[in-house]
């Protein structure tokens, strides 16, 4: 009944609109030639972007590119080719004009940052309205050795990692970590139950990627309820995100390899293009044993990973779609201390010591996505994006050979966005996305219940542009449903809404100010875990009377993208209202008390400098805090287990909190399992 609701208000929303706007007026071309500034040869399949819009075309064998039936106004334009120096221009049409924007892209070290989770569609970040990183192919080289997601972006301002382990590592953005913050690839979530655990990784191949972005802040607006800390978005198929056709034949071999690990990797790709039609497919693996350290080697630190995908594509006039499925195999070693040496190399005083026994964990993941677009709807909506994905993960905790735990998460995520033609100074989108989870975990750890989760949201954003400042709008509608086995069920509604404007200032230099209000709905664990957790060192107590989560941010942003000279500094402050957080029971005296509201407050900046048009030199700079109050007492965030020699084997009790004691409450102590 919701859903035929729904589908209601939309069908009607798309006859009005196609109702108010049916009128049709003269429209406007941009067109030019791309070539390669060291010669003036043409360059055949270089992208270029337009925005507002997001539409995106590829050069033929002249260089040539064509973007017609615009509406009069201003628009960005950006090309790019691999290896080569973006490059962005500007320019204003009038209804009936063809306008001829030309590129001569060269090489040069600053390049022009893209960015297509921001807004969901590219754009340069300079005109992101949310702080955005972009790395990618050719600065992720320099980090190839990274198996997992926090080792290959940890470095960058205003983002740290969490670590049980080299295959472990998952990142922190402003210091949210955990279900606040949300992982993509190409713009779907991945499936993982990475957020729920410090043992719990986010495993990546490094040589299989062509893009990694990070947004740092509440994202909620396009991606729900738990990137309300931010969002990192893996990016490997541009096929995903730019669906055109790719003539001829490519392919490509990348290899790595480390003497600190035994490390050794390598994946291949191919992509073959025939008119409209697109086949392409890659897999690779990357191995590491345990790290060696001048103190001795870190024992069960080996990582192991598999990957395979293959996709088909077929790109229309009016409709393009992409299909593709991929798998990924991973096996990573826990840690369990450093089997030391002595300053000759021998083995330490004190004879042979037992090597500890070791834990792993074994993961498998399968991912099946379809996604395409249907363009030139009617004459008030450019066009319809769709995506439906499937993700099957499950892991294994192995610990001396036998399996303890595993893990099941089976979800299909669904979304359609809408977006709307450029009226005057007015742009935007709109749409709906959906989620149908099923968890499960078997084995003497498992901690919650079998839950189905399901999800669903409306949304829209739009955007006033007078002269060159810009304002933005936005607002999304969400609701969670949880049903769990035996368990008492849960819903959370919420509404997300974010405001911004981009001003500049001077010559490739803006400020950028956002206010955002943000909603998340509890996790499935903090609501419903109970038992032992060795990932976290605690016996964990869910919550099934948790409130939702919100939270209230204001960020300012001073940015600067010129010829040489490219600098970003970022204020922000966000206030948490009934913030969810580990309570620690007892066993540690220090341990801190329940938070109505929590806080984080921060500044960062980073800037790449290109010293005599030779070698590009870059700074990074982030510091945060994060508070707490519960009435007139300030709490500060301190770890919660102490790390010791016997900290696993004193876990402490937990349990999720996200409101005051009130006068008569109580904490429930677990009676220890047999």
């Amino acid at each position: 009944m919701f859903l035929r609701t729904v589908s209601q208000l939309l069908a009607s929303a798309l006859l009005l609109t196609g109702g108010l706007h049916g009128q049709s007026s003269a429209t406007a071309v941009i067109e030019g030639r791309v070539t390669f500034a060291g010669n003036g040869e043409p360059l055949r399949g270089a992208s270029v972007v337009l925005t507002p819009g997001g539409k995106i075309v590829e050069s033929d064998a002249e260089g040539r590119y064509r973007f017609q039936g615009l509406a009069a106004g201003e628009y960005t334009l950006v090309a790019h080719v691999h290896a080569l120096t973006d490059e962005k221009k500007t320019v204003r049409v009038q209804a009936g004009e063809t306008a001829t924007v030309d590129f001569a892209l060269g090489i040069r070290p600053l390049k022009e940052s893209i960015t297509v989770t921001a807004s969901g569609r590219e754009e340069s970040t300079a005109d992101a309205l949310l702080s955005v990183v972009s790395l990618d192919g050719y600065q992720l080289t320099g980090r190839s050795a990274s198996p997992s997601l926090g080792d290959l972006i940890g470095d960058e301002a205003g983002v740290a990692k969490r670590s049980y382990g080299p295959g472990t590592t998952r990142p922190v953005i402003r210091g949210f970590d955990g279900d606040r913050v949300l992982v993509l690839q190409d713009g779907m979530r991945t499936g993982t139950i990475s957020s729920q655990s410090g043992d719990h990784g986010e495993p990546i191949d490094p040589n299989d990627l062509e893009r990694v972005e990070v947004v740092k802040g509440p994202a909620t607006l396009l991606y729900g309820s738990n990137a309300i800390g931010g969002v990192v978005n893996v990016l490997t198929d541009h096929h995903v995100i730019n669906q055109h056709p790719h003539q001829g034949l490519h392919m490509a071999l990348t290899g790595v390899g480390g003497t600190a690990n035994a490390q050794g990797g390598g994946s291949g790709s191919f992509e073959y293009g025939h008119e409209n039609w697109l086949v392409y497919g890659s897999g690779g693996g990357m191995r590491t044993g345990d790290y060696n350290t001048p103190i001795g080697r870190v024992l069960n630190s080996f990582t192991d990973m598999i990957t395979a995908k293959m996709g088909l594509g077929h790109s229309g006039e009016r409709l393009s779609w992409n299909a593709v499925v991929q798998r990924i195999e991973t096996t990573y070693g826990i840690p369990t201390g450093v089997d030391a040496k002595d300053s000759s190399g021998g083995q330490a005083a004190g004879g042979e010591a037992a090597e500890p026994e070791s834990s792993l964990l074994d993961m498998r993941r399968t991912n099946v996505r379809f996604n395409g677009s249907w363009k030139r709807i009617n004459t008030a909506l450019e066009q319809l994006q769709f995506d439906l994905g499937y993700s099957d993960y499950t892991h294994r905790e192995i610990e001396g050979g036998v399996t303890g735990t595993q893990f099941f998460n089976r979800q299909f995520v669904y979304s359609g966005i809408f977006d709307q033609r450029p009226r005057g100074r007015w742009s935007g989108r709109f749409g709906l996305w959906g989620l149908q989870r099923d968890y499960k975990t078997r084995g003497a750890e498992a901690l919650a219940p079998p839950v189905d989760q399901s999800a669903f949201a409306l949304f829209g954003l739009e955007e006033f542009r007078w002269e060159r400042v810009r304002l933005q709008f936005g607002g999304r509608w969400e609701t969670n449903h949880y049903s769990p086995e035996g368990r008492s069920e849960r819903r959370f509604s919420g509404l997300s809404a974010s405001t911004g404007a981009w001003l500049p200032l001077w010559a490739n230099g803006a400020l950028v100010a956002n206010y955002i209000h943000s909603y998340r709905a509890p996790a499935l664990e903090e609501l419903y875990n109970y038992g032992p957790h060795p990932g976290n060192l605690a016996f964990e107590i869910g919550d099934p009377n948790l409130k939702r989560e919100a939270g209230d941010g204001v960020e300012v942003s001073l940015r600067h993208q010129g010829r040489n000279v490219r600098g970003e500094a970022n204020l922000f402050r966000y206030q948490m209202h009934d913030f969810v957080y580990f309570q620690p029971t007892g066993g540690i005296e220090d341990a801190l008390g329940l938070l109505r509201s929590a806080g984080d407050v921060g500044v960062e900046g980073k800037g790449p400098v290109d010293l005599h048009d030779v070698d590009g030199d870059e700074l990074g700079l982030g510091v945060a805090g994060v508070f707490g109050r519960q009435g007139d007492d300030l709490l500060v965030g301190r770890t919660a287990v102490d790390g010791d020699d016997g900290a696993a084997e004193r876990r402490q009790s937990v349990v999720w909190n996200g409101h005051a004691p009130r006068s008569g409450s109580f904490v429930r102590r677990p009676q220890p399992r047999a």
